[in-house]
């Protein structure tokens, strides 16, 4: 019945074919090039950051005032190889004995005794408060309050007497002075790494049954030293310029050779503050190194990839910026 009711079409009437459908979006030509977007700024805050950069290098080598030629002259003279050879001995022991002594300050604080949490927490209290200084002036006059010390029963009678002025040597009194006050930063340094590992990984070590130091050693302390290693770090860069204090307590280091240098060849003061600032930032340059590589191994396993060297960065980065420069002078 439907089939009556459509018109009839002629059977040589051809039915034309319909048209394709048109796309309002315009297809983009072969040969045209996506121009990359210009960002005029960046390029004038390079160019007057260089400019900047090359004043300040031009005023450093241009300057008489600084005196580079005695610069060289006093830069590996004997007196200041000596000083720098304290400064490093006084640095390694000093941070050494100032991480041992935080880690122990730091499972003092974190332990469930009262009594340890109190000490430990009054010390990194005592000894962040006092300055530096301080604290190095104060061991240098020890021996006037003390001038023996004594090893026996508590109260009681002394088994083994000591000289204390010969016993604190400068080089003691600096050792001690400094690592006292980097045991206080380091206890902290410390407590923040173990506190930022997961308590899942605390629950699934005491889950193991192994004893709580293998849990420390095995497990939490190898996933906290990835929160340690820079913060601490920072501490022993500071533990490095710290050092020049060690000059008060009659110890001729790196800093106490050139003011010693600098009292007897006035004229050569500039000159030789400028060879203490250049092996500092020597030293603190290649502490900074060591620390990329420490992090480095210890984001194993917490990276998917690991970051690339600074000479890995060098060798994929020069081609990429080569050709972004090639495009930006061509357009």
């Amino acid at each position: 019945m439907t089939d009556s009711l459509a018109p009839a079409v002629p059977s040589d009437t051809a039915v034309p074919p319909p048209k394709p459908a048109t796309s309002s979006v315009a297809v983009p030509d072969h040969a045209e090039r996506v121009v990359p977007l210009r960002r005029p700024g960046r390029w004038i805050t390079s160019a007057v950051a260089l400019v900047i950069v090359a004043q300040i290098v031009h005023g450093l080598a241009t300057n008489p005032f600084y005196q580079w030629d005695r610069f060289q002259y006093w830069f590996a003279r004997p007196v200041i190889a000596n000083g720098l050879a304290i400064t490093l001995e006084v640095t390694a022991y000093s941070a050494v004995l100032g991480l041992v002594g935080g880690v122990l300050l730091a499972l003092a604080r974190l332990s469930r005794n009262p009594v340890l949490r109190a000490v430990s927490w009054v010390y990194v209290w005592l000894f962040r408060s006092v300055p530096l200084i301080v604290v190095l002036l104060f061991l240098y006059n020890f021996s006037a309050l003390y001038r023996t010390l004594s090893l026996g029963v508590p109260f009681g009678p002394a088994f083994f007497h000591f000289d204390e002025s010969k016993l604190a040597t400068d080089m003691v009194i600096a050792v001690v002075g400094l690592s006292l006050n980097e045991a206080a930063y380091a206890a902290e340094v410390v407590r923040a790494g173990v506190l930022s590992v997961d308590q899942g990984q605390h629950e699934a070590a005491a889950a193991l049954g192994l004893p709580r130091r293998y849990q420390f050693a095995r497990i939490v302390f190898p996933q906290a030293l990835r929160a340690i290693v820079p913060s601490y770090v920072n501490q022993l860069i500071g533990l490095v310029k710290g050092t020049s204090l060690v000059f008060y307590v009659s110890l001729l280091d790196l800093f106490g050779s050139v003011q010693s240098m600098g009292a007897t060849y006035p004229g050569d003061i500039v000159p030789l503050l400028l060879v203490a600032t250049a092996w500092y930032v020597i030293l603190t340059s290649v502490v900074s190194v060591v620390q990329f590589y420490v992090e480095r191994h210890y984001s194993r396993g917490a990276l998917r990839t690991l970051p690339p060297t600074p000479l890995q960065r060098l060798r994929a980065g020069l081609p990429a910026l080569i050709a972004r420069v090639r495009r930006e002078t061509a357009s």
